[in-house]
């Protein structure tokens, strides 16, 4: 497995969580996942392919009525050794931010004012929004998944979206106060 695809790590740790299926896999990355790991619907299906060659998933095909195969895939004790080395392994680097409203930002000088903070405005909203989401998440989870063996994981890593969402809302908020400032 190449130590560079993620994606691979993401759907093994997915096997360990109960996700089953490519449409449980999707669904949960919809739902979790996405806000710090983007995975396609387009690459679950040959990654899960991928990790049954290489050993590290099994497949299991369960009739249905009517339906196709329905296939469930399981993380094997080959798998959960890769997982738990790449686990151990130390990041490398930091991620680097692809931003549009920071490239907006740095050339705007070349608009008027009141776009730039218009700009500032929407983009503040957006992230209320996504803070306000992570908070429904985050309820969801204390209330009816605590039991979950991974819950107090995945409570850390919305903890981690929670505040840097909320550090871009102030700095958008600082932002806009200093542009009207010298106005």
């Amino acid at each position: 497995m190449a130590k560079e695809n993620n994606t691979q790590y993401a759907i093994l740790g997915l096997l360990t969580a109960g996700f089953h299926t490519g449409y449980s896999i999707k669904q949960m990355i919809d739902g979790s996942l996405n806000h710090f790991w983007k995975i396609s619907y387009g690459q679950i299906y040959p990654a899960l392919k991928k990790l049954v060659e290489e050993g590290y998933a099994s497949v299991q095909f369960t009739p249905q009525e009517g339906k196709p195969d329905k296939k469930e895939y399981h993380i094997t004790s080959e798998g959960e050794k890769t997982l738990k080395n790449w686990l151990q392994n130390p990041i490398k680097e930091l991620p680097v931010e692809k931003n549009e409203l920071l490239l907006k930002l740095f050339f705007s000088r070349h608009q008027e004012l009141s776009i730039t903070v218009h700009q500032l405005k929407t983009y503040q909203e957006k992230l209320i929004n996504r803070y306000n989401t992570y908070e429904g998440i985050k309820e969801m989870i204390t209330t009816r998944l605590n039991d979950e063996v991974d819950a107090p994981y995945w409570i850390i890593t919305l903890d981690y979206g929670l505040r840097t969402t909320q550090a871009e809302i102030d700095w958008c908020e600082d932002t806009k106060k200093k542009l009207l400032e010298e106005e």
